[in-house]
């Protein structure tokens, strides 16, 4: 069965366009032992949500781990984790920190309780709710 993430970077170092560009990428360079165990629980298949942090806190696409189990490239001490990951689509619309804070059925998520936590678990419902907020018009 497959889980739901969501994963951050910031768009100016790494964001949604890269990834499209280079059709693979490496999540890497994680060095928070929460975020770790989740890129560790990851497996092949399960769904994550692609975030710009810093610059536009917000979700912009779904990605799909499509190699899990990795060491991370860039710690020479074999200690961190790390996975590649495909895009899969663009959202049709952006869903912001705030619209996400603001919905009382996120509230117990991850992004929301633990928000400096880089790589996040979402439950089923959760992630169902954000891409009904992607779907949404934007409010004015």
């Amino acid at each position: 069965m497959a889980r739901y993430w969501l994963m951050k970077s910031e768009p100016d170092v790494y964001g949604w366009d890269d990834l499209v560009r280079q059709e693979e990428g490496v999540w890497d360079g994680v060095r928070n032992h929460r975020a770790k165990n989740n890129l560790a629980a990851m497996k092949a298949g399960d769904r994550a949500f692609f975030y710009h942090s810093n610059i536009g806190k917000e979700v912009v696409g779904i990605m799909q781990v499509s190699k899990a189990g990795l060491k991370d490239p860039t710690d020479p001490t074999g200690t961190w984790a790390a996975v590649r990951v495909v895009p899969l689509r663009k959202l049709a619309r952006p869903v912001t920190l705030a619209e996400m804070k603001a919905e009382p059925g996120l509230a117990a998520s991850e992004l929301i309780r633990l928000s400096r936590l880089s790589v996040c678990e979402f439950t089923k419902p959760e992630w169902d709710l954000v891409l009904k907020m992607a779907k949404r018009r934007a409010k004015a």
